[in-house]
């Protein structure tokens, strides 16, 4: 519900405070009085698209702030909430306050509840929180594209909705899994021949995980081996032939001559003795390093060849080597894949068979309801008609077959014929202004009591043209609908005027060369004054306060 409205600097407007209440609130004043300002800076605040130039003349800047009351489950908490903004959660207050401030140069910034936010997420906020109906509407029942909500929100096909969504999504999954499976299936073929000689070689090969880094030690191994064996071939024959034959023969000559030398040579054999034995040693670990380089040229080729092929299938196949175990795994998957393609295949059509069959269920009985509540909502708009003196007026609701979506495949559209015989076309097109007017209070009656609670509708001008006892129905309908609610009302009818809970005067008065718009709450005595001169005109006469009275009294 509206609250409040603070307008500062915006057209004729200098400042002014509304405080708005449940129940019909009914704005009069003469034409040109400033009524539309009123709506345009709602509308502004709100996000809407609106007339260019907005800030008075002479001020740096115009503002407009909103105040709605929230209740717990309010719609517009779920648009908060998705936006990050204060208000959307459990424990949030029950305070909406929406701040718009268009500045002379044409620069506008808006908050919500003290957020900085853009002029799309007041747009989407506005869409829960306030309806406008008029002569000119495209916002609301005019709109063909919401017609179908419209229907469905009358017809209360939550459940019959939910199962047709449910089925759509299963139908668009079947649809994607069925297309990528054709796709992969497609691909798989096109490489078949490809991918079984790429199996065929790396069976043959079949390398092993690690294979890659035992084959170049072993290669490593052998080639160095190759290279320092000559060297320590010939340090043998050095030690073994020469060294310890020439150290054998001199201790032999020492230990010939050593008891002739009294001692002499003890010191000299001693130490000969010990290096003979580690000469010995010398020549032993010599001679195992060769068994340990000793190695045969076919091995090292073979190493070599298995190194090089194992290599150069996973530069082929862009993988390491390591990887080409589990590279030949993906191929053999492909394969299998190809080999049961085509029973592949055959599961998921099945699949998409069963889901089609299961949307179009659905959807046929969502058509079903549908038509049933339209042959009702038709009904109930035909006995609204006849009070506001359109009983030959014709309202249908046509469902025609559309694309099918998520919401079935149906397309609504509200079509109106103003006489019998007379050719039916879209509303917008078909009725006059005050004929539209009656239409639109006619459906909005009939669909209010299926309308998210907390929205409050706005009615510019909707009983233009209309006047006496049908100017009377259109009133006692808006009180209707104001009822446990918040309706305000534009008018230029006693009739409805009278029939508000509170009622505001909109008059201009200038000043010092300065004309500005201003918004007078009205008392009892003051609502009877104005009623009086809505019926008379400038001169108020006894005749017209008496029936201001009468009308007053209801």
């Amino acid at each position: 519900m509206l609250r409040a409205l603070e307008i500062r600097d915006m057209l004729i407007i200098d400042r002014l405070d509304l405080a708005f209440q449940p129940g019909l609130n009914v704005l009069t004043g003469e034409t040109g009085a400033g009524k539309s300002i009123l709506l345009d800076s709602l509308g502004f605040v709100l996000g809407w698209r609106g007339r260019a130039e907005l800030v008075r003349s002479g001020a740096a800047q115009g503002e407009v702030t909103a105040v709605f009351d929230l209740g717990p489950n309010h719609p517009a908490r779920a648009v908060l909430s998705e936006a990050g903004l204060p208000g959307g959660g459990e424990g949030d207050g029950e305070e909406l306050i929406l701040r718009r401030v268009n500045t002379a140069e044409g620069r506008k910034t808006a908050w919500v509840n003290d957020r900085r936010c853009s002029g799309d997420v007041l747009r989407t906020l506005s869409e829960t929180l306030v309806e406008l109906h008029g002569q000119h509407d495209d916002r609301g029942l005019l709109n063909p594209r919401g017609h179908r909500l419209l229907l469905d929100t009358y017809a209360g096909v939550g459940a019959e909705l939910t199962e047709v969504r449910s089925a759509w999504t299963d139908l668009a999954r079947a649809n994607k899994a069925l297309t990528a499976g054709e796709a992969a299936l497609a691909a798989v073929q096109a490489e078949e021949e490809f991918l079984r000689h790429a199996v065929a070689e790396l069976d043959k090969l079949d390398p092993q995980p690690g294979e890659e880094a035992v084959l170049d030690v072993a290669r490593r191994r052998m080639q160095g081996a190759e290279k320092i064996r000559e060297d320590i071939t010939r340090a043998y024959s050095a030690l073994s032939d020469g060294a310890e034959m020439s150290m054998g023969d001199a201790l032999r000559w020492l230990e010939g001559v050593a008891d002739r030398a009294e001692g002499a040579l003890d010191g000299a054999l001693s130490a000969l003795e010990r290096a003979m034995a580690e000469l010995s040693d010398a020549v032993s670990g010599v001679e195992r390093s060769l068994d340990h380089l000793s190695f045969d040229a076919r091995a090292l080729e073979d190493t070599e060849e298995r190194l090089f092929a194992i290599r150069a299938m996973a530069r082929k196949h862009g993988v390491t080597a390591d990887e080409l175990g589990t590279f030949a795994i993906g191929l053999r998957d492909k394969l299998a894949a190809l080999d049961r393609g085509a029973e592949d295949l055959a599961g998921l059509r099945a699949a998409l068979l069963g889901a089609q069959q299961r949307y179009d269920s659905a959807a046929a009985a969502l058509t079903r309801a549908r038509s049933d509540a339209a042959g009702r909502l038709d009904a109930a708009v035909s006995a609204e008609l006849a009070p506001l003196k359109m009983e030959r007026a014709v309202f249908r609701t046509e469902l025609t077959p559309g694309p099918a979506g998520p919401e079935g495949v149906d397309a609504v559209a509200f079509q109106v014929a103003t006489n019998p015989g007379a050719p039916s076309g879209p509303l917008a097109k078909i009725a006059s202004g005050g004929e539209l007017s009656r239409f639109l209070l006619a459906l909005k009656v009939c669909l209010s009591g299926q309308r998210t609670d907390g929205l409050t509708m706005i009615f510019d001008e909707i009983d233009r043209g209309v006047g006496g006892a049908t100017a009377d129905a259109v009133g006692r309908r808006l009180a209707a609908l104001a009822a446990g609610g918040q309706v305000l009302v534009v008018t230029h009818s006693p009739q409805v005027a009278a029939l508000g809970a509170h009622h505001w005067r909109v008059e201009k008065r200038v000043a010092d060369g300065m004309t500005t718009s201003v918004v007078l709450p009205l008392d009892a005595t003051e609502r009877e004054s104005e009623i009086a001169r809505m019926l008379a005109g400038d001169t108020v006469t006894a005749e017209a306060r008496a029936a201001a009275r009468s009308l007053l009294a209801g």
